[in-house]
C-alpha cells in the first residue's frame, strides 16, 4: 500500500512540477520583454527620446514577437521541432539581444535589438503553451492559467520597483539579460514531454495557417484579437489613469503611489488567471472566456461612466476588478487552440494566434495615448471595451457550438 501511495504521489506530483519549471522558464526567459517598461522612463531621458520614440522602443518588441509568431508558423518548425529546444535558444538568444542594449547609445542602434530579441521570444511563449498541454488534459485551463499567471506578475513587476524609486537602467538590463539566459536553461531541466505529447512532424509550409479553417480554431482566434484588444492597452494606461485621478493628482507622492496601485491592479491578474482556468476546466473555455469578457469589458464601462464623479476608492477597486478580469480568460484561448486544431500542427496554430493578437495590442497601444490626449479616457475606455463586445459574440457562438454537439 505505501508503495502504491508513492507512486500514485509521484504521477501527480511530476506534472506539477513540470509545469511550475515551464512557468518559471517562461518567467525568466520573458523579462527580456518587460525590460523595456522598467528602462524607457531613464532611457528618455539619456537619448533624448520624444513621445514616437519611447512607444517605438515598446512596440518594437512585439513587432519582433509577431514576425517571429508568424515565422513559426508558416515554416512548422513549432511542430517540427521538441518545445524544449525551442524555449531554449529562444531565451538565450532574448537576453544576449537584450545584454546588447548596453553597447547602444540610441534609438537607432537599440530598435533592431528591441525587433530582434520578440523574434527570439516567439520561440518561448508559444512553445511553453504547448509544452504545459502536453502535461494535462484534465485540468490543462488550469495549469496554463498558472503559467500565464506567473507572466502576468511579470507584466506589473516594473510598476512595483518604480513605486520604490527605480534602478539604474544598465543594472536592470544586466539582470533581465542574465535572467533571460537562466530561462533558456532551466526548461532542460524537463526530460521529455507529458503523458499527452503532440505528433512531432517534418517541416511543414503553412501547416498552421490551416487551422483557421477549423471553425473552433476560428472563434477562439476572434475571441483572442477582442481579449488583446483590450489587454496592453489596460496593462500601459492603468498607472497614468489613476495618477490621472484628482484625488491622486493632488498628492506629492502621486507618481509612486500611482505606480503602486497599477501593480496591485494588474497583479490582480494572477488569481484572474488561476480563477479562469478552474471555470474552463469544470464549465468549458468558451463560458470562462465569455464570464471574463463581460466582466472586463464591464468594467471598462463602468469606470468610463463614474471615473470623473465617484469616490476614488471606488474607482481604484474597479480599476482592480478589471485588472483580475482582463487577463482571466488568456490561458482559455490557448487551450481552446490546443483542443481544437489538428495536432499535427498545434505549435503553428498556437503561434497564429498569438501572432494574431499581438498584432492587435500595437493598434491600441498607439491609438490609446492618441485618444486621451484629444479626446478623454472616456472615450478610450469605451473604445477598449469594443474588444470584449466581439469576443464575447465569437464565445457566445463557440458555446452554442459545443453544446449542439454534446
Amino acid at each position: 500500500m505505501l508503495m502504491r501511495a508513492n507512486v500514485q504521489s509521484q504521477a501527480i506530483s511530476r506534472p506539477v512540477t513540470a509545469v511550475a519549471l515551464i512557468a518559471l522558464s517562461t518567467l525568466l526567459s520573458m523579462s527580456a520583454w518587460f525590460s523595456a517598461t522598467f528602462v524607457v522612463p531613464q532611457l528618455k531621458v539619456e537619448w533624448d527620446l520624444g513621445a514616437g520614440g519611447t512607444s517605438t522602443l515598446t512596440i518594437a518588441v512585439q513587432l519582433g514577437f509577431v514576425v517571429g509568431a508568424l515565422l513559426s508558423t508558416v515554416t512548422g518548425i513549432g511542430d517540427a521541432v521538441s518545445s524544449r529546444t525551442l524555449m531554449c535558444v529562444g531565451g538565450v538568444g532574448a537576453g544576449l539581444c537584450n545584454v546588447g542594449l548596453l553597447l547602444c547609445d540610441g534609438l537607432a542602434s537599440a530598435l533592431p535589438l528591441r525587433v530582434v530579441t520578440g523574434v527570439f521570444l516567439a520561440a518561448v511563449y508559444p512553445p511553453a503553451v504547448k509544452e504545459v498541454s502536453t502535461w494535462f488534459l484534465h485540468g490543462r485551463g488550469k495549469a496554463l492559467g498558472v503559467m500565464i499567471g506567473a507572466l502576468t506578475l511579470g507584466s506589473a513587476l516594473p510598476h512595483l520597483v518604480s513605486a520604490t524609486g527605480g534602478a539604474d537602467w544598465r543594472l536592470v538590463i544586466s539582470a533581465t539579460s542574465v535572467l533571460a539566459i537562466a530561462g533558456g536553461l532551466v526548461v532542460l531541466l524537463i526530460r521529455g514531454s507529458g503523458p499527452f505529447p503532440f505528433p512531432r512532424r517534418p517541416f511543414s509550409l503553412g501547416g498552421g495557417l490551416n487551422s483557421i479553417r477549423n471553425r473552433d480554431v476560428a472563434l477562439a482566434n476572434v475571441g483572442y484579437i477582442g481579449h488583446m484588444w483590450e489587454l496592453y492597452a489596460m496593462w500601459a494606461g492603468v498607472g497614468a489613469f489613476i495618477v490621472a485621478l484628482p484625488a491622486i493628482a493632488s498628492r506629492s507622492d502621486a507618481e509612486s503611489l500611482g505606480a503602486l496601485l497599477a501593480f496591485i491592479c494588474i497583479g490582480a491578474g494572477a488569481a484572474g488567471c488561476l480563477l479562469g482556468g478552474v471555470i474552463g476546466d469544470r464549465w468549458g473555455r468558451p463560458r470562462a472566456a465569455l464570464i471574463s469578457l463581460v466582466c472586463s469589458g464591464g468594467a471598462a464601462l463602468l469606470l468610463a461612466g463614474i471615473y470623473t464623479v465617484a469616490p476614488v476608492s471606488i474607482t481604484i477597486g474597479i480599476c482592480a476588478f478589471w485588472g483580475f478580469w482582463v487577463i482571466a480568460d488568456s490561458a482559455q484561448f490557448s487551450a481552446m487552440v490546443a483542443e481544437s486544431a489538428d495536432p499535427d500542427y498545434v505549435g503553428g496554430a498556437i503561434s497564429l494566434q498569438l501572432a494574431l493578437g499581438y498584432i492587435t495590442t500595437m493598434v491600441t497601444l498607439a491609438v490609446v495615448p492618441q485618444l486621451v490626449e484629444h479626446f478623454s479616457w472616456r472615450f478610450a475606455l469605451m473604445i477598449l471595451a469594443i474588444g470584449p463586445v466581439v469576443g464575447a459574440v465569437a464565445m457566445l457562438a463557440a458555446d452554442r457550438g459545443r453544446s449542439s454537439r454534446a
